[in-house]
């Protein structure tokens, strides 16, 4: 590997804007500032993402522990690994702070409380040496959907690795329907709900997948390996009132309910919130990438079951995956992947995942993505995530089945533009993107088409780099043909923060 020295810092993305643009063009689903929006229509509300919804700038945590001080060395040979695991035991919430060195890291580093943030001196100080794959420390072997035994680290996992979850008892049964983008709701007792306070929105499958074929808009695909009954989806929002026997929330509905998915109002209570990552560099092994369903875990972050996160100014090499970011509200930010003379299988692919965003409502935005990923950045069976302000070399946004609805991916760059839409996820999980999958403000060196049976009708392209003509049809295809670069909006996020925020 390089010498510290001469690693280059990770690029904090600002994609290229013309100036001066004198035929400035506005999308017919939102307008100049909003006023064509409507929460009903066929796009959704995505101003929820990140961090505490985008509504809390990310905190600078007071320093509470240096790994020094429990005996690190920072001299890339001696194994640091217990003194980082000391060093986080000791903190009660705060930083561990990382100086300047190369830390050999050879277990993995858990965080299951709330409030610990581990802080490097910057991606060109502090290293973190990685020499053993997560199989090889802790083996877990498993099979893919089609029966094909390989490591579960493959799709999972992380060195650092924070781990929650949520307490969720009922707190209510809602008793009516209830339409997309509303905010009221019927519930059949108010003794345990009151105004200000974060709850989640439940709703379970029936034995028809009911609630999976509307994921889809009605046109789910192949299902037959998607198990009756076993979809759920949490809706995560706070109580705006509650009075008669109804309840207001803050966010519009993103989806139908059913009463026969059994929706109930329930606790959120998370385990792990407030925890964060920030200012290094994790550095993995040179070697030959043996291809798809081979790796063993040279897996950099985990986020798994958390709220309110954050990894940010985070440089990785040679990485089988990125970061999986499983969890809600999360921010991952200003982030870059790449390799340092690794070898690639035969398709020209470097690892697995670049950034895997699971969960709901989390973000990532300022990436450069320097290599070629199976999947680049992926979602699966989740919602309401966004992707912005980033790049890659040949970007593909990975939609895993299992119907990932309502995710938003705008103001990108493609680079040489021949993977947007390739995708994973096994046979018979139903189509790759499910309803609403927003496309907005896509730039390449090549033009794009709309890919079909990729998805249902009901996702919306929107300035995406294309020499075709533009199809947009409310009740079927949208395809709005738009120059990336004169379309206003162009990150679709930011203006709608912006929007709910100066309407608060």
């Amino acid at each position: 590997m390089r010498s510290p020295g001469r690693m280059s810092a990770p690029i904090c993305v600002v994609l290229l804007v013309v100036n001066v643009v004198s035929a400035q063009s506005v999308s017919q689903l939102w307008g100049r500032s909003g006023e064509k929006w409507d929460p009903r229509g066929r796009l959704p509300d995505f101003s929820h993402a990140g961090y505490h919804s985008g509504a809390k700038a990310i905190p600078t945590v007071k320093r509470a522990a240096d790994v020094k001080e429990f005996g690190a060395k920072g001299d890339g040979r001696t194994d640091d690994s217990d003194a980082f695991i000391k060093a986080i035991a000791s903190v009660k919430s705060g930083a561990v702070y990382i100086p300047p060195g190369r830390y050999k890291i050879t277990k993995i580093i858990e965080i299951k409380k709330s409030g610990v943030v581990l802080r490097g001196a910057g991606v060109k100080e502090t290293f973190l040496v990685f020499p053993t794959p997560l199989n090889d420390i802790k083996p877990n072997m498993g099979k893919t959907t089609s029966g094909r035994p390989t490591s579960n680290y493959s799709w999972g996992g992380g060195f650092i690795w924070f781990k929650g979850s949520n307490r969720s008892d009922q707190l209510a049964t809602i008793t009516a329907p209830a339409k997309r983008g509303g905010r009221e709701l019927k519930i059949a007792s108010a003794d345990r709900i009151k105004p200000g306070q974060r709850i989640s929105i439940l709703l379970r499958d029936d034995l028809k997948k009911s609630l999976f074929s509307h994921l889809y808009s009605g046109d789910p695909g192949d299902t037959r390996k998607i198990r009756a009954g076993s979809h759920r989806v949490w809706i995560p929002c706070r109580v705006v009132s509650v009075a008669g026997g109804r309840m207001t929330i803050n966010r519009p509905l993103p989806i139908d309910i059913q009463l026969a998915w059994r929706p109930g109002v329930r606790q959120f209570a998370p385990t792990v919130t407030e925890c964060g990552i920030e200012n290094m560099c994790f550095l993995f092994p040179k070697r030959q990438y043996k291809g798809h369903f081979t790796e063993l875990g040279y897996n950099a972050i985990s986020f798994s079951g958390v709220v309110d996160c954050w990894a940010r100014n985070i440089r990785i090499v040679n990485a089988d995956s990125g970061i999986y970011a499983h969890g809600r509200f999360c921010t991952i930010q200003r982030i870059s992947l790449e390799t340092d003379g690794c070898k690639t299988d035969k398709r020209g692919l470097f690892g697995h995942h670049g950034v895997t965003l699971g969960g709901s409502d989390n973000l990532l935005t300022q990436f450069d993505i320097r290599m070629r990923f199976v999947h680049d950045i992926t979602v699966s069976g989740s919602w309401g995530n966004v992707a912005s302000n980033g790049r890659g070399v040949d970007l593909c946004f990975d939609h895993h089945k299992r119907a990932p609805f309502a995710n938003l991916f705008t103001n990108l760059d493609l680079g040489a533009g021949g993977r947007m839409w390739r995708c994973g996820g096994g046979r018979s999980l139903g189509r790759h993107c499910g309803a609403f999958g927003t496309f907005w403000g896509v730039r390449a060196k090549k033009p794009q088409a709309h890919p079909g049976g990729f998805g249902p009708a009901s996702i919306n392209l929107v300035g995406v780099q294309t020499d075709k003509p533009s199809k947009t049809d409310m009740s079927g295809i949208w395809f709005e043909t738009i120059k990336p670069g004169t379309l206003r909006p162009q990150n679709l996020h930011e203006a709608q923060l912006k929007r709910r925020l100066r309407e608060r």
